[in-house]
């Protein structure tokens, strides 16, 4: 029997053998200890743990190094070893997770609450540490205290209006932000692109790029790439600044490893300093985002960037069946860049995969529905099935077979922060709380309409407001008093009052009086905004609205992601990376499609077959795959050969369906 030390009646906490060395019973008396001051639940966090899982679990110091394969358990992996840190001595407040979505981690977050119900380490998104920082450090970094945040969509908006002012109507403001985003992810700033533009497009760019660096210091903001380039540029710039970090959090964890950019990583490097006390979480046949930065070489070369680290495979798999994971490997292992490993499972062999050979996208579309339809009537729920898609054009004729057998679904994609209503809203929040923000002050001026055109509101912002006449200076000044009153409330309300407050002072709710379907259906989404800023009531009131308003703008198609409404999931493979369901449809495994060609000789050639890795690893219990044998693309039809990938699974786990005639289906939808 494994010692047993009860400090308490209630209080019992065990450690089995192979969590202590022969004769240390230091570290049993310890946990009883932090077990009786309520620090750690009376539990041994190490059940359940397989032994890679332990090994991870039980090192400490120095750099680690976790190959953590899909279903593999790593976040459980993680809260575990930061519960373990906690028992051993270290304050949670010394250690520092991070992650890149805020709903991974909310997930870790409450798995560590379980484990140690009294420890609050921070647990974070790379964009929300870099906030908290240059909020903190705001002296120290060169920036405002009171920035605003641009979104993607503030981005393309900018560049757009800089683009036409240019004349550069040929450069889309969206491949300019591309463009822009991938050099800030190298941590190459615009004056440094100025002076290394070699071709007429790139001075181009150079030019759009200053003038858009110029727009977000008038603006008092940052864009998203700017909190992690102005993290960086602060911890190099400013040693104290480094040196007080690095004492602060003193064990660090970077989850997803493999999707780091170049500021990023050399976050993660400074933060880590000489104690090198870092645990890098990844696996490369995971790394589908080279298209944003997301640079493969970090974790393939982890251990010469951090000697002396210590590599743990995480090999076991507890999502899937084995069959899915046996045709997951056969597509993997082809791939060279890669730390070899190979996914098992003790789950049940599972059925095969069923294979169906479409005649077009259309017969392809009613086939997904119709079996997405059976599988609810079976018993699966509606949220645990997802349709997955290369590109996102494919979802047209997915939603209207899904409309026409009513099947019940819903698109990833459609954030509700990005609805006009609640971005309306929060503009106004954000206003008060930035007068010079002019992106936001020209969404509101109208919204509701005041008199107030945008050649006026432009007056004001070159510094002719005294031109404007009486009647005009009366409305204007009417206008300010609105977003002064809502500053005052931020400063005094609780979050959710606040964004009350400023619904029925701006004008908005009476606005919303029409009544109408899609008046009403506006006003249900303020009040969902109302009830989400509820969550940060606690906070002292003006902290409450700078939480809700920073949440907002790093909000991921993922965080949003509700799998408890009733509804079948169709998304990007891109979009379902961290998600699982128990049944997945993979729909358009053409060779063009998946895998798609873009003529890029810079792209990874073996990215496309981890993104099918990726897409076969989110089902748990049953996986569809299909293709089209001609697809209407882009205003065209094409005749397409089945994706190369299919060779690469072996037939006997296959199952196929009988295609069907679909001049039927092609009359209904028409």
């Amino acid at each position: 029997m494994p010692p047993s030390y009860s400090l308490y009646p209630h209080r019992v906490f065990t450690v089995n053998s192979y969590s202590t060395r022969p004769g240390d019973t230091t570290l049993v008396k310890r946990l009883a200890l932090l077990c009786y001051s309520g620090k750690v639940m009376a539990q041994d966090y190490l059940n359940g743990l397989n032994a890679a899982q332990k090994e991870a679990v039980l090192h400490t110091d120095g750099p680690l190094l976790l190959i953590a394969g899909a279903g593999a358990g790593k976040t459980k992996t993680i809260s575990h070893r930061m519960a373990h840190l906690m028992a051993s001595g270290v304050p949670a407040r010394q250690l520092l997770g991070i992650t890149f979505t805020n709903k991974a981690a909310s997930e870790m977050r409450e798995r560590v609450r379980v484990l140690v119900p009294n420890g609050a380490p921070l647990l974070t998104t790379f964009h929300s540490f870099g906030v908290r920082m240059l909020r903190e450090f705001h002296q120290e970094a060169g920036v405002p205290t009171n920035f605003s945040i641009w979104d993607r969509d503030d981005s393309i908006k900018a560049l757009k209006s800089i683009l036409e002012g240019l004349g550069l109507s040929s450069i889309s403001p969206r491949s300019a932000l591309s463009a822009i985003s991938r050099e800030k992810g190298k941590g190459i700033s615009a004056s440094e692109y100025i002076e290394q533009a070699a071709n007429f497009r790139a001075r181009h760019l150079a030019q759009a790029w200053e003038r858009y660096e110029k727009t977000l210091a008038e603006e008092r903001a940052l864009d998203f790439d700017d909190l992690l380039l102005a993290t960086k540029n602060l911890l190099v710039r400013s040693p104290k600044t480094l040196a007080l970090l690095q004492d602060r959090y003193r064990y660090l964890t970077i989850d997803e490893y493999q999707d780091t950019n170049g500021v990023q990583m050399d976050i993660a490097r400074l933060l880590a300093g000489e104690k090198k006390n870092i645990c890098a979480v990844g696996d490369v046949d995971q790394n589908i985002y080279s298209w944003r930065g997301a640079d493969i070489t970090h974790l393939l070369a982890f251990e010469e960037t951090f000697p002396g680290t210590r590599t743990i495979l995480l090999e076991q798999n507890y999502r899937s069946t084995r069959t899915i994971l046996a045709v997951a490997n056969s597509i993997i292992e082809k791939n060279v860049r890669r730390k070899p490993k190979k996914l098992f499972t003790e789950n049940e062999t599972g059925e095969p995969i069923v294979l169906y050979p479409a005649q077009n996208e259309i017969d392809e579309a009613w086939f997904v529905a119709e079996h997405a339809r059976r599988l609810i009537e079976s018993g699966t729920r509606a949220s645990n099935i997802a349709v997955l898609y290369r590109e996102n054009f494919q979802s047209r004729g997915l939603e209207e077979a899904f409309l026409h057998l009513d099947v019940p679904y819903r698109v990833l994609g459609t954030r509700f922060f990005e609805r006009k209503e609640v971005k309306d809203l929060l503009s106004y929040l954000r206003a008060a709380l930035n007068p010079e923000s002019k992106n936001d002050l020209r969404r509101i001026i109208t919204t509701p309409p005041r008199g107030i055109g945008r050649a006026t509101l432009e007056k004001i912002f070159t510094g002719f407001e005294a031109d404007l006449g009486a009647a005009m200076r009366v409305k204007v000044s009417k206008f300010k008093e609105t977003l002064e009153s809502i500053r005052k409330s931020i400063d005094i309300l609780p979050a959710s009052e606040a964004v009350r407050f400023a619904f029925e002072i701006s004008g908005m709710e009476a606005m919303f009086q029409k009544k109408s379907a899609e008046e009403h259906e506006r006003l249900e989404n303020i009040q969902e905004l109302v009830n989400f800023a509820t969550r940060y009531d606690s906070l002292a009131p003006a902290q409450g609205i700078a939480q809700l308003l920073e949440e907002a703008a790093l909000q991921s198609d993922q965080d949003e992601l509700d799998q408890e409404v009733a509804a079948v999931s169709l998304m990007t493979v891109h979009a379902s990376k961290g998600l699982e369901f128990d049944a997945v449809f993979i729909t358009g495994l053409e060779q063009g499609l998946f895998p798609s060609s873009y003529g890029d000789d810079t792209r990874d050639p073996e990215e496309e077959r981890r993104l099918f890795y990726v897409a076969l690893t989110r089902a748990r219990k049953r996986l569809y795959i299909s293709f089209a044998r001609e697809r209407m693309k882009y205003g065209s039809r094409e005749y397409m050969l089945p994706s190369e990938f299919l060779d690469d699974i072996d037939r006997r786990l296959i199952e196929y369906a009988n295609a069907k005639e679909t001049h039927e289906k092609e009359e209904i939808i028409r």
